[in-house]
């Protein structure tokens, strides 16, 4: 089979399509021929090895997390799927997705796909929704709640600005001069221009006592902290990079983790189904141009959405 692969810790630019072994389904795994494969900030970090002493890979590294495509077989004792299923995919920690053929435990982490979501929708959805989910459930937002967004634009954003619109949140959302009319489409009250607006101060002239909840998806550890001013006394700053384990004022520091969001996987599927959730794909690069798929998402040259690999 083709795969993208890694033979070391190197930038993106390196990466290589190559022939590799067909992996086999052991005992609970599905074997999915992959149609299309969704790019994520982690794969960037897994393939250059920047955080390699708590987050280390072994070479040759297959890249990638999300995926969508066919079942093509199936390991001992799984039952629920079965070959020719369409379905969407969280590898996680089995087989990297930017190849023909992966593997996938028989978990909440793969699901069936409806005929009405398109491959290429559906490799943009598991990471980023499922983060998403985490991040508007950690926040307890409810109906009539304020929330700033800062990073409202990139795929964890997009599906969050519309989530805690749907909880009925009043959100204010952050982004390029380019993207505030996609913001407002996307369900936000507020659309404020960070490149010319101070962010916490356009949020506390239009909530002077605070918004509830600040998720911020762009700044980690002490930085974030100046978002935290933007808070009113007993909200929650809500973070999936970093936060620190308390702040100074009377507000609540939230990690969240894709982790948190696994079980949500055929719940948010279900949702673009529907049409309740849409999804937002910037850019779709064939496997055999993977290295300039990275190279153009790490250089932030797809701002709005998630940027697609079809295989």
């Amino acid at each position: 089979m083709k795969a993208v692969i890694a033979q070391s810790y190197a930038p993106v630019d390196q990466l290589t399509v190559t022939d590799q072994a067909a992996p086999t389904p052991g005992p609970g795994q599905v074997l999915v021929r992959v149609e299309a494969a969704g790019l994520n900030p982690i794969d960037v970090i897994l393939i250059t090895g920047r955080l390699r002493q708590v987050m280390p890979v072994e070479h040759p590294f297959v890249p990638g997390m999300d995926a969508a495509g066919v079942v093509e077989a199936v390991g001992e004792g799984v039952t629920r799927f079965a070959p020719g299923d369409k379905v969407v995919a969280f590898t996680h920690d089995t087989t990297g997705t930017l190849a023909e053929l992966t593997l996938v435990a028989d978990g909440p982490g793969l699901v069936h796909r409806p005929d009405s979501v398109d491959a290429v929708s559906a490799a943009a959805l598991p990471v980023s929704g499922m983060t998403a989910a985490a991040l508007l459930e950690a926040s307890g937002l409810t109906a009539g709640q304020s929330v700033l967004i800062v990073g409202a634009t990139g795929g964890i954003g997009t599906y969050l600005v519309q989530l805690a619109t749907g909880a009925g949140a009043e959100v204010i959302a952050t982004a390029q001069p380019s993207a505030l009319d996609h913001v407002r489409r996307l369900g936000a009250a507020h659309a404020v221009d960070y490149t010319s607006t101070d962010p916490v101060a356009e949020a506390l002239r239009l909530f002077p006592g605070g918004v509830d909840v600040v998720v911020d998806l762009v700044n980690g550890g002490p930085a974030v902290e100046k978002t935290a001013a933007a808070v009113r006394p007993g909200g929650r700053l809500v973070s999936s990079i970093g936060v620190p384990e308390t702040l100074e004022r009377d507000v609540t520091p939230v990690h969240v983790g894709v982790e948190n969001g696994i079980g949500r996987l055929e719940e948010l599927v279900a949702k673009v189904a529907a049409g309740e959730l849409t999804v937002h794909v910037g850019g779709t690069y064939p496997l055999a141009d993977a290295a300039q798929a990275y190279g153009d998402f790490a250089a932030g040259k797809h701002p709005v959405g998630k940027v697609v690999i079809t295989v």
